[in-house]
């Protein structure tokens, strides 16, 4: 993988053990892509992809939002056609993430096209994982796209997290913006929110739709009249 970072060394047991997890599933997810294919060991793909996640100026885009989204693939992974190219994307959905720049998705995506086939997995898988880290942008699949509903199901799950969830994500989001005054931020914010609810539907999934799409509605209204009402700071992001 080009533009190598150097891991970052893991903060106490916890974050060794979860960052150990991560790397059995990248593991165990590259070694599936491959289809049988030989390729090279998986573990500096694994370190370099951990570092990105680790950058320090990230709040909410961390390795704890990759665990959450790999967590609710596996939930919806009976959806997808292809669930170990939707488990690379996630890997992938994030890895160049830079709150000031626009197109972190895209460069995500090139990314992806760089290193996955430096990894040993099939160009057709590629192509795949690079269709769905591109997809992100808007989170708005196509009808019938079952790999591009688990993953933005996936990625948009937080949205329906319990208050204290909820607020958590909003006020990481807006650390992850800092650098924007308060006064844009309430705007550019409650721009992504209103975005969001115009969707006609948040979730695609069956399992999203059933069991998420209420209550991310509830907590982006929510969100949305706290922001416009002057109310307090809670935190332009999406998933």
């Amino acid at each position: 993988m080009t533009d190598h970072h150097t891991p970052h060394p893991p903060h106490g047991s916890d974050s060794s053990d979860a960052e150990a997890g991560l790397r059995d599933r990248w593991h165990d997810t590259l070694v599936a892509a491959r289809a049988g294919a030989e390729g090279p060991d998986p573990l500096p793909y694994a370190e370099n992809l951990l570092a990105r996640w680790a950058e320090p100026q990230r709040r909410y885009h961390t390795t704890a939002h990759l665990s959450t989204v790999l967590d609710r693939i596996d939930t919806l992974a009976g959806h997808a056609d292809d669930v170990h190219a939707v488990r690379l994307a996630a890997w992938f959905h994030d890895a160049v993430y830079r709150p000031d720049r626009s197109e972190n998705e895209e460069r995500s995506a090139a990314l992806a096209e760089r290193a996955l086939p430096e990894a040993g997995v099939p160009d057709a898988a590629v192509a795949e994982v690079a269709r769905l880290v591109r997809l992100t942008v808007t989170h708005d699949p196509a009808e019938g796209d079952r790999n591009g509903e688990v993953l933005c199901d996936a990625d948009l799950a937080i949205l329906a997290g319990g208050p204290q969830e909820y607020a958590a994500y909003a006020a990481q989001v807006r650390e992850e913006y800092g650098f924007v005054p308060d006064e844009a931020f309430r705007a550019g914010r409650a721009a992504v929110l209103r975005q969001l609810l115009d969707l006609p539907r948040l979730f695609r999934t069956p399992y999203g739709a059933a069991e998420w799409e209420a209550r991310a509605r509830h907590n982006l209204a929510t969100e949305l009249e706290l922001l416009t009402s002057s109310g307090p700071e809670i935190g332009t992001g999406t998933g």
